[in-house]
């Protein structure tokens, strides 16, 4: 069976920066299992698997605009630092998870401290990297009418009550 719209898709990967370094990998453990086609996985990955059977292996360079986008310049900011109450040491690096005004919980990266100033970063840590995925695909099968309706997998375990 090929991969389509509307197929259930297992594949093992390994993710990679254009450095080398693996960012993310699927070796050792269960493979990624997604609905094609539904928005689970980032469209440049989606879109590279369509017409794969199991038992392919691919290499798919993804760029940032069908990744998780391209670096977006006003999500770097500079923020005074008692907006980290009760943290003590704030370093280049760490991670929050920041609320803005509607309640949306994003997380931001520190880019840099200088005096009472922080430079905070909420864009996607993968943001405007290319990615570069050594695909395996483990199992191709039709996507029951339940898990298109719902748009994405449902479990091995039969369904919940």
């Amino acid at each position: 069976m090929q991969i389509a719209k509307h197929t259930v898709v297992s594949m093992h990967y390994t993710l990679t920066g254009d450095d080398g370094q693996v960012i993310d990998s699927s070796q050792g453990a269960d493979p990624l299992v997604f609905l094609q086609g539904a928005g689970n996985i980032i469209p440049g990955l989606d879109n590279a698997l369509i017409g794969k059977s199991a038992g392919d292996s691919l290499d798919v360079r993804v760029v940032p605009e069908e990744g998780y986008g391209v670096i977006d310049e006003h999500l770097i900011q500079q923020v005074p630092r008692e907006m980290f109450q009760g943290v003590d040491t704030i370093e280049p690096g760490m991670t929050f998870q920041a609320q803005d005004q509607s309640g949306y919980i994003q997380r931001v990266e520190v880019k840099s401290v200088d005096g009472d100033t922080v430079t905070i970063d909420a864009n996607h840590p993968l943001a405007g990297q290319h990615l570069n995925f050594a695909v395996t695909i483990v199992e191709v099968r039709a996507a029951t009418e339940e898990e298109i309706d719902h748009g994405h997998v449902h479990g091995p375990h039969g369904h919940h009550h």
